[in-house]
């Protein structure tokens, strides 16, 4: 069967969390990468490459769920658990178990709202996302 977005969120629900996960990550890494090169245009791939990196690793995504999660409805906080709970035949090279499974729940919501076309709440999560990564660059460099 193929399906079409938005999909229901029926239709999005029946979906293997590790596929929410999949296409979450692919989503959060596009927001990632026009943030890194709008901000920084004249920059080296590798350069580009490193920025977009404290984004996108499993303890910066296992940071922002933590900041965001007593803001997510019942719905989201549903798949977030989803995600975070799939039982993954695959193990994390450079984060821990935790922030690993942490991490893929956070991709689940971000492409459970892609797929379900919610676009605007996308959106306000991946500028809250931003917000939370960045306020702890700012800290780390205040030391």
């Amino acid at each position: 069967m193929e399906y079409k977005r938005p999909l229901t969120d029926a239709v999005a629900r029946n979906f293997s969390p590790l596929s929410l996960a999949f296409v979450g990550d692919g989503v959060f890494e596009k927001f990632v990468r026009e943030r890194v090169i709008l901000s920084h245009p004249n920059e080296l791939p590798h350069k580009l490459h490193l920025l977009a990196v404290k984004y996108v690793k499993a303890s910066s995504q296992s940071k922002i769920i933590e900041s965001l999660e007593a803001h997510l409805s019942e719905n989201e906080i549903y798949i977030f658990k989803r995600g975070r709970n799939a039982k993954s035949n695959t193990t994390p090279k450079n984060a821990n178990l935790l922030d690993y499974r942490k991490a893929s729940g956070f991709e689940a919501l971000i492409g459970y709202l892609y797929l379900t076309g919610r676009d605007e709440r996308l959106e306000e999560i991946v500028k809250l996302s931003f917000r939370i990564i960045e306020k702890g660059d700012n800290h780390d460099e205040e030391r």
